[in-house]
């Protein structure tokens, strides 16, 4: 297996805290050629310091410090554009990786030009009360058709929408990071940075036939109350990770029988979040331009199905 350089791309905004963990989990990888790349987005603690004393120790720790906190969209773009590898791995500064991560996925990449991205099953864990869970496992470790992680995302089943548990291309990473998604109700997306993540994998997943699982423990995502998915409440991640959905279908994969599942979902979403904003109060506040406001009637009796189903086997326990 040839070995090229891989970019470990850390963006990082005051995380004193865990920023060395993270930086640790990426020195240990066994793949041996690569570079760290970390972006300071102008911390108000000590992130700086911590990471200046340890690239004095690796030269493989390349670090840059923004004048301004420039805002997180625009801190990841920074990682791309200071990296020089072939291939690139978003790592998140309170997140960890096993040692294998590389050696475990990389190889998919380098043997099929058809797939985009490889992923790996993921930890969640809160160390303060204890509680770990697993999430992204979708089956054996091996090639999936890049259709089936779309329609598995649209219709909201349990695949990875952060692309810290996975590696691309550096150049599918620099194509598809989008800083800012256009919407209807006024959200500033490149601060945000809730759907841009989640485009990474679905703009990538159009342009390859597969996409690669590793059915392994490889990525270690961290819950503490300074992390975007629990400092944005439950609504607000929904009502965006859906505008990054919305956006994907119009512009990019334009299905109409898979945008009226989508809508299933946002109908979903509307009555069980309704009174969060005045902004989100009908389909159309999703879309820019579709005027397919209808759902798929068929599908959404088949989740009815399943869901009375489950519900009845909890009565008959």
């Amino acid at each position: 297996m040839s070995s090229p350089l891989v970019s470990i791309l850390i963006p990082a905004f005051n995380r004193e805290k865990y920023i060395a963990d993270t930086l640790q989990s990426a020195l240990h990888q066994t793949y041996q050629n690569l570079e760290i790349i970390v972006v300071d987005n102008h911390s108000s603690d000590n992130t700086w310091m911590i990471l200046k004393e340890l690239s004095d120790n690796d030269h493989r720790i390349k670090i840059f410090q923004n004048s301004e906190n420039i805002g997180p969209m625009r801190n990841w773009k920074r990682c791309i554009d200071e990296a020089s590898g072939e291939y690139g791995k978003i790592l998140w500064s309170d997140d960890l990786i096993d040692p294998e991560f590389i050696t475990k996925t990389l190889p998919f990449l380098l043997d099929n030009p058809d797939v985009g991205f490889a992923y790996s099953g993921v930890e969640v864990f809160d160390e303060e009360n204890d509680i770990r869970s697993n999430a992204g496992y979708i089956g054996e470790s091996g090639l999936y058709p890049s259709e089936e992680y779309i329609h598995s995302i649209i219709i909201g089943k349990d695949y990875p929408l952060s692309p810290g548990c996975a590696i691309f291309r550096m150049k599918d990473l620099r194509t598809n990071m989008l800083l800012d998604i256009p919407n209807k109700v006024g959200s500033d997306f490149s601060m945000l940075a809730i759907g841009n993540d989640l485009l990474i994998f679905l703009l990538t997943a159009t342009h390859y036939k597969y996409f690669a699982f590793v059915n392994q423990k490889l990525s270690f995502f961290r819950v503490h109350s300074d992390s975007i998915s629990i400092a944005s409440n439950n609504a607000k991640l929904v009502f965006h990770y859906d505008i990054a959905k919305a956006y994907f279908l119009e512009n990019y994969y334009n299905d109409i029988k898979l945008i009226k599942k989508l809508n299933v979902l946002l109908y979903k979403h509307l009555s069980r979040y309704k009174g969060y904003s005045d902004k989100f109060t009908r389909i159309n506040d999703f879309y820019m331009h579709n005027r397919c406001f209808s759902a798929d009637l068929g599908y959404q009796l088949e989740r009815f199905g399943i869901r009375l189903r489950k519900t009845l086997k909890k009565i008959l326990r």
